[in-house]
């Protein structure tokens, strides 16, 4: 093996401020997968970053940033230019992000192909097509005519793995690349990229805040904390036995199915309706040229008062389209959905009955700032909620956000924050408040941790067993992680394809499921290398 890619001593920030990396030092021999782990703010994407020579503007830097032996730092731009073209892709973690939504998955992959490497635009499609049935993905002839609001996250990020291996690069820049995927789909993904890897011979650094990830595929791994290089070695070495105490933290934080945490079902009280009720429940939409899309399918299960219910399955499962429902975004097809003793009625709410549901039922999004006006202060926000749901006055409402905003970890200091000037966790937290700020008897989470460091994670999940316990809340979980549910949730309802394939107790279904999707699910979770030599979709 030889080095393909060398970091040595590489500093960056700006004039007058704390430096964002300080002294940082790693290497990516060939055909080798590398981590690079941490929490927001680390320096993980400004490292890679630098790899292809993007650096930040008017950013000052000191070191070396070496591919094949050219300084990324110091390199012309046309060095950089055949550098990204013919040596290094990147993965980057939201894949539309990177596609232009008006042009198809074909002009996308075929571009660089017809403009640069001198291929006809059959010779380029043909390719294309080529690719991307290498990388899974069925139907490949007819995907390329599609665009991208046409296809699923999965489905994309497949074709942005495509379009990285197109050139065939010896070094893989991967930037988070299954965030915010479902489990099954990761499972897919990260088998994809390591026999991808593995038959190319490539190298690869992978950026993740994901543990497990990390260890079902990279050999080596690199933690990073606050643009610090704080501990390096082999994964199973790292993780098994870390050496320092942020990584213990950091390996401490990360969730795993532990049966024996698993909270217990509530008894039921003699005579006490269910929170809710759902039976029958469907919903179907119109879709072009007469054809109709079933996204939920006849859910029929009740919540108890103070119960806590998972919702999992991947994605297009239904999951967000039952959450939508019980909150009033949507309106069922079929079917009956009961709050207490009160029905649903089968229209859309009224503006007065939408604010009533409000006091009862609240919901927190994966994007905090689809619960968050950026143009208010967060401490505003949640005194607007007291204002608006608990008719108080408005120094009443300050006062009562500032002593919310504090049990949720937000110090007074923030008040008059706007959403852009939090990190991601802390926006999490404001969003959280906001909800509880309606004192409802339901919350919703619609995959409220998904993309959050494991440590942020932690913390959120810990402030909502807290707040379930002392305020009596009674939580509809929607996830893809088994192991945050088996943490925070005494039952869990399976979905597949607008079905409930399963539901129950979640000690039993985790430890005996009953359908084999659900233990497909089980079975898709990153297992390390040092576990399993090849890692296979069960």
């Amino acid at each position: 093996m030889s080095q393909l890619l060398n970091v040595q001593d590489f500093t960056l920030g700006f004039a007058g401020r704390d430096p964002l990396l300080n002294g940082i030092s790693l290497h990516v021999d060939d055909g080798e997968a590398v981590a690079l782990v941490g929490e927001s703010g680390s320096g993980k994407s400004l490292t890679t970053r630098a790899t292809l020579g993007l650096l930040p503007e008017r950013s000052q830097h000191s070191g070396t940033v070496a591919v094949r032996g050219l300084n990324t730092l110091t390199a012309r731009s046309a060095e950089l230019l055949g550098l990204r073209r013919n040596k290094a892709s990147m993965i980057f973690q939201d894949p539309r992000a990177g596609i232009n939504p008006v042009r198809t998955v074909g002009d996308f992959l075929t571009e660089t192909l017809v403009r640069w490497r001198g291929l006809s635009r059959a010779e380029a499609l043909e390719r294309a097509v080529e690719q991307l049935e290498q990388v899974g993905l069925r139907r490949a002839s007819e995907l390329v005519h599609q665009h991208p609001h046409q296809l699923s996250g999965g489905m994309l990020q497949r074709v942005m793995i495509a379009a990285a291996l197109l050139d065939s690069p010896e070094l893989l820049l991967c930037d988070e690349p299954t965030t915010a995927l479902d489990v099954t789909t990761q499972a897919g993904i990260v088998k994809l990229l390591r026999d991808e890897q593995q038959a190319r011979g490539m190298g690869m650094l992978f950026i993740t805040h994901d543990l497990n990830l990390a260890s079902s595929l990279c050999e080596r791994v690199y933690v990073l904390r606050n643009g610090r290089v704080v501990e390096h070695g082999s994964a199973r070495e790292v993780f098994l036995a870390p050496q320092e105490e942020y990584t213990r933290q950091l390996v401490g934080a990360t969730p795993s199915i532990e049966l024996d945490r698993v909270p217990a079902v509530p008894v039921a009280v003699e005579g006490e309706e269910p929170i809710l009720s759902v039976d029958s429940l469907s919903k179907h939409y119109e879709l072009p040229h007469g054809d109709t899309l079933t996204a939920l399918d006849q859910a029929t299960f009740t919540l108890p008062v103070g119960g806590s219910l998972g919702v999992v399955g991947e994605s297009g499962s239904g999951k967000s389209t039952l959450a939508r429902l019980v909150v009033g975004l949507e309106t069922p097809s079929e079917g009956t959905l009961r709050l207490g003793v009160v029905d649903r009625p089968d229209r859309p709410l009224k503006a007065r009955e939408r604010k009533l549901l409000a006091k009862d039922v609240q919901i927190v999004f994966q994007d905090p700032y689809l619960s968050l006006d950026p143009r208010i202060a967060v401490g505003h926000a949640v005194a607007d909620v007291f204002r608006l749901h608990q008719k108080q006055g408005r120094r009443q409402a300050q006062d009562s956000a500032r002593e919310l905003l504090g049990r949720v970890g937000i110090g007074p200091e923030r008040f008059d924050a706007k959403p852009r000037a939090l990190s991601g966790g802390q926006r999490q937290r404001v969003a959280l408040a906001k909800a509880l700020a309606a004192r409802p008897r339901l919350l919703v989470l619609d995959e409220a941790t998904s993309a959050l460091d494991v440590s942020v994670q932690a913390q959120v999940l810990e402030l909502v067993e807290e707040l379930r316990d002392q305020l009596g809340l009674t939580i509809l979980f929607v996830t893809h992680d088994l192991a945050v549910v088996s943490r925070l949730c005494s039952q869990v309802l399976v979905m597949h394809q607008g079905r409930i394939v399963e539901q129950g107790p979640t000690a039993r279904i985790l430890a005996d499921p009953g359908d084999d999707y659900t233990r497909n699910l089980i079975g898709s979770r990153p297992r390390p290398l040092w576990d399993r030599d090849v890692i296979t979709t069960p």
